[in-house]
């Protein structure tokens, strides 16, 4: 039960980045929405709320609720990053809005439209080469390896080097949370493999792939619209957080398909169910659980007062089981209507690539539920250990064809 602080700040004594927090992250969840509304995290230092009401008040106030000072748990503005904060996720208007306006309109509907039909055949072909061999990991083998590699080849990374992509993004999502051996371990790994140094080329437009969503980032500096700092900076995006987070929460769905067989069966007599069973996937276990903001002075959450410069961190994956938005909330239902969970943010900064998640997502599970029948686990799940990610590296299974 929270207790006080001087000041009567309310206080929840947790450590939400401890192995057991991972291990239990559905008790972990329900002990800070239980909390209250907002509460202080004495061993780290920051705000929390699971509460969905109290969230969507900070996504929707930037003014008040900050990005500029980092998204984590570091304040970018005062304390050394480990890398240059981004001019879009890291960023407030004015520096955000055009930013986020080009890339908008690169990851527009019709370019989705666009991409359709190359993600569909090679799922197809993916899915077609796993169901043959029946047993396999569905985690490494489908969940990461189909955005892996239709996500750098949209953006238009040269095919050399990609082994950096994912401990980049991995020592990104630990980054955000505190400084500790995951952090520390994912950092030596990019150093001693000179990731750095890939990712700074990569960015460079000489080094992409032309007619990608690099070389249209760099269109737009060169018609004045953002610098060409800028537009590396925004190809960045890409290669730290656009393939983690799309990996683990088509695992994550995955999983709780393969555990209800059920909603196994409604999604294979309806494929075009796919999307909305990958968006309740999201709402019911976020790969992404946690966003920050910063306050840039003192104001007042859901009449608790707060200082100038504290953190306030908005637990979604708490937020999209919350009983005062969501019916059966701890349920997964493919045919549940899930406009308005916030596992994409909400506000001027949600997420500006879900569109390209959504249909990685759509397109492999679509043509898994076309060609498998059943899937059946052959061992136990394996979690990951981000700070900052929640989702599986192994889930072993069975699949008996269609």
């Amino acid at each position: 039960m929270p207790t006080s602080l001087p000041h009567d700040r309310p206080v929840l004594d947790i450590d939400p980045f401890s192995d057991a927090a991972v291990d239990h992250p559905i008790e972990l969840d329900r002990a800070i929405r239980a909390a209250g509304d907002v509460v202080w995290v004495p061993k780290y230092g920051f705000w929390v709320t699971g509460r969905d009401a109290v969230i969507r008040e900070v996504f929707n106030d930037w003014q008040r609720f900050s990005s500029a000072y980092g998204t984590g748990l570091t304040n970018v503005l005062r304390d050394e990053p480990w890398r240059k904060p981004s001019r879009i996720l890291e960023a407030d208007p004015p520096v955000h809005t055009p930013n986020r306006k080009v890339l908008a309109r690169v990851l527009s509907i019709a370019a989705m439209r666009k991409l359709a039909e190359e993600f569909r055949i090679t799922a197809e072909a993916m899915v077609d080469r796993l169901v043959e061999e029946r047993r396999f990991d569905i985690a490494s083998d489908l969940a990461f390896a189909f955005p892996f590699k239709v996500l750098p080849e949209s953006v238009g990374l040269q095919p050399e080097g990609r082994h950096h992509l994912m401990p980049y993004s991995e020592l990104n999502f630990n980054a955000m949370g505190p400084k500790n051996e995951r952090y520390l371990a994912a950092r030596k790994i990019v150093e001693e493999q000179g990731t750095f140094e890939y990712v700074a080329a990569q960015m460079a437009e000489e080094n992409l792939i032309e007619g990608g969503f690099g070389s249209q980032i760099y269109a737009a500096a060169h018609a004045g619209e953002i610098t060409h700092e800028d537009a590396g900076m925004l190809v960045r995006a890409f290669i730290s957080a656009g393939i983690d987070t799309t990996v683990f929460g088509i695992g994550n769905t995955l999983m709780a398909l393969i555990e209800r067989p059920d909603q196994w069966d409604i999604l294979r007599a309806d494929p075009s169910l796919a999307r909305q069973a990958f968006d309740e996937g999201l709402r019911f276990m976020a790969p992404s659980p946690v966003i920050g903001r910063t306050t840039p002075a003192a104001t007042e959450l859901a009449g608790v007062a707060i200082g100038a410069e504290e953190k306030v961190l908005m637990w979604l994956a708490a937020a999209n089981r919350d009983p005062a938005r969501w019916e059966r909330p701890d349920d997964y239902d493919i045919r549940r209507k899930t406009v308005g969970h916030l596992a994409f943010g909400t506000g001027i900064h949600a997420c500006v690539g879900q569109m390209v998640a959504r249909l990685e997502a759509e397109t492999v599970i679509a043509a898994l539920a076309r060609k498998v029948k059943r899937i059946e686990l052959t061992g136990a799940p394996e979690r990951i250990y981000i700070n900052w990610l929640r989702g599986y590296h192994a889930i072993p299974v069975e699949v008996i064809p269609a």
